[in-house]
């Protein structure tokens, strides 16, 4: 159905590399022509050997399940008819080790605030569907193993 590319690149620069002290910081460019500092996350790797302004891959990951799921809450409101003037979400994941003893990302919750347009009254339970279902939509939740937790807050007219 279709093919996404990314270009990560990284240079020792001369750093000591066999004693571990190089630098993490490297650039991610895509398709479209963004390039990206990315680095280790300071939380794994301390600075200055990681880069604490570039973006790691644990937010990006966090923000790839954020982004697919507020696209599929979208769609799905306009599916329905339902008008959404805003959508913020402040996600966070945590990192721990899994049952096999592993460092992974075992959980990413979503904590979406969305503001319906004036005069739209969604109820708590036909909100609370419609963040399931563009959980079901979701290219990106439905491809990882993580534990996507969804507590959506509404902004706005609502019922």
């Amino acid at each position: 159905m279709g093919e996404y590319r990314a270009t990560i690149e990284w240079r020792r620069d001369g750093a000591d590399f066999l004693g571990k002290r190089y630098s993490r910081g490297h650039r991610w460019s895509f398709d479209g022509g963004i390039t990206l500092p990315a680095s280790s996350s300071p939380h794994v790797v301390p600075e200055p050997l990681s880069v604490a302004a570039a973006i790691d891959p644990e937010e990006a990951f966090v923000a790839s399940l954020s982004s697919c799921h507020m696209l599929s809450f979208l769609y799905v409101a306009a599916k329905r008819g339902i008008a959404v003037d805003a959508y913020r979400d402040e996600a966070f994941g945590t990192l721990a080790k899994n049952a096999a003893g592993r460092i992974v990302v075992t959980r990413v919750t979503l904590r979406p605030r969305v503001t319906f347009a004036a005069g739209v009254q969604v109820g708590e339970a036909d909100h609370a569907a419609m963040h399931h279902e563009a959980h079901d939509e979701c290219f990106i939740a439905g491809s990882v193993l993580t534990e996507v937790r969804c507590e959506p807050e509404v902004e706005g007219p609502a019922a």
